[in-house]
């Protein structure tokens, strides 16, 4: 049976810590007197004091017992509560009126979708623009991954918060123990970012928005101060968004391994060659398209394409071009970048390169087990065998994730919505990517769907941010059968 004692006392600390983030951002609006402040301190407030009371709610329970059951709950859970009391700072300082608004912009901001409502960024108060960018970067690492640090003060082991809010594949360690490894995650994170905002203020940003680009760009979120996004900047600031991007969209085992100087540990990642092939190529092909289709530069033309190709694979959604104005094949490239995803144990979302990469060899190989059909091949990734289950639980992903894509599509087109704004919109939402095709194209937003096109969506972007299953789950019979 479930227990929602620790499962009370856990969303409790995560309220407290997503109350204190909020009051972080007061400092920035008494700085530019932004007139914002209050709403900050009441959102802030009301957090903190809704997550105190949900994290006295203690238990007699044994605090090791913790189940998987009750790890995913938590997760699913937790990620519903943050977004509705992330909403908050917008509603309280009337920047969104409405809750469906509110709900989709901080969804957006927590799962690092980058999709936006506001139709004008630039006349937003600064606090609210610092806010709107800590909620990418809190999301993109995972609160769950933060304080899962802080949860052995609590009693609570976090090794089954950690799985369910990071699903992926991979089994690579970057430390036995999963509080060390959340620290080491977070200082890494922590560290590329403020590199990440240093080189963004030398080469012509202001203080506040190097900040605020390198909070969406490490966690691959895409909001921008700008309304052009990152077609504002100088073409060094998209180099380097560029490669910063490519960055996060690593897995942080192998940043770990970079730092620590083990380099043919990272070259030989099948998962990391794979990425960086994935990227090279599509950019060289959408490159010449491009210079040949525009009265582009052979520089402005690979500076535009390797910005949204990179921006696209790592589901960042910054944008530094119209990629549906490069024509109908070009566009169609986009959209399939919109399945890619980037890296497992990054902060990416999408489907992943390595799902890719097990699920082609497992079709090339099955060729070779028609011609052999008594010989015992198996498929390995890093000169290592993938066990049978995690092959099954790839291959049950992607149909799944293809099932959810085509029936959300379907359930927009029902609600009036064309088939191509459909697709691009929940395409976008589930891989957690930003722009889409349509009306949701990169020069557009999401302020024209109805209230009840955003509540899906933002449902659609909470499925893909924890990869489906963790959400998924809820909705089955054996969730919450009695054992």
């Amino acid at each position: 049976m479930i227990n929602l004692q620790p499962i009370s006392n856990v969303i409790g600390v995560l309220l407290i810590v997503l109350g204190m983030a909020m009051l972080l951002c007061l400092p920035v609006s008494w700085y530019f007197n932004s007139g914002d402040g209050s709403a900050l301190l009441n959102a802030g407030s009301i957090t903190m004091i809704c997550g105190i009371l949900s994290w006295k709610y203690r238990f007699n329970e044994n605090p090791e017992s913790l189940n998987k059951r009750e790890g995913i709950l938590i997760v699913a859970a937790s990620w519903i509560f943050m977004s509705l009391f992330s909403a908050l700072p917008y509603l309280f300082s009337d920047t969104l009126v409405s809750p469906a608004n509110a709900i989709f912009e901080s969804v957006s901001g927590l799962t690092t979708t980058g999709a936006s409502v506001f139709d004008d960024i630039e006349v937003l108060p600064e606090g609210i623009l610092f806010w709107r960018s800590l909620t990418q970067w809190i999301g993109g690492m995972g609160i769950i991954v933060l304080t899962v640090a802080l949860f052995p003060l609590l009693g609570i082991a976090g090794i089954e918060l950690f799985t369910a809010e990071s699903p992926g594949p991979t089994t690579e360690k970057i430390h036995p123990r999963i509080k060390e490894t959340a620290k080491r995650l977070w200082l890494l994170y922590i560290g590329i970012t403020l590199l990440c905002a240093t080189l963004f203020y030398f080469e012509g940003m202001t203080m506040f928005e190097a900040i605020n680009h390198a909070f969406t760009t490490m966690a691959t979120g895409g909001f921008s101060t700008r309304n052009a996004s990152m077609a504002a900047f100088s073409p060094l600031i998209q180099y380097t968004a560029t490669l910063f991007m490519f960055i996060a969209g690593t897995n942080y085992f192998i940043i770990y391994s970079l730092a620590k100087g083990r380099f043919r540990r990272v070259w030989f990642n099948d998962e990391f060659r794979l990425y960086t092939i994935v990227v090279l190529f599509f950019t060289l092909v959408m490159t010449i398209g491009v210079f040949y289709r525009t009265d582009n530069s052979l520089e402005q033309s690979f500076r535009e394409v390797v910005f949204q190709v990179v921006s696209l694979i790592t589901t960042t959604g910054f944008v530094s071009a119209d990629y549906t104005a490069w024509g109908y094949g070009l566009t169609a490239i986009c959209f399939l970048l919109l399945f890619i995803g980037a890296s497992a144990g990054s902060t990416a979302g999408g489907i992943k390169i390595i799902r890719h990469l097990v699920f082609i060899k497992n079709t090339l190989l099955e060729f070779k087990r028609i011609l052999h059909p008594r010989a015992i091949i198996r498929i390995k990734i890093n000169k290592e065998i993938v066990a049978p289950k995690i092959l099954t639980h790839i291959l049950v992903f992607l149909l799944i994730y293809l099932g959810v894509f085509i029936m959300g599509t379907f359930a927009l087109a029902l609600m009036e919505y064309d088939l191509l704004t459909a697709a691009g919109a929940v395409a976008t939402c589930l891989g957690n990517v930003g722009p889409g095709i349509g009306d949701v194209g990169p020069m557009n937003n999401f302020s024209g769907l109805s209230d009840l096109a955003k509540f899906f969506l933002s449902l659609i972007m909470i499925i893909g941010r924890l990869e489906l299953f963790t959400i998924l789950f809820l909705f089955t019979p054996y969730f919450w059968k009695v054992n």
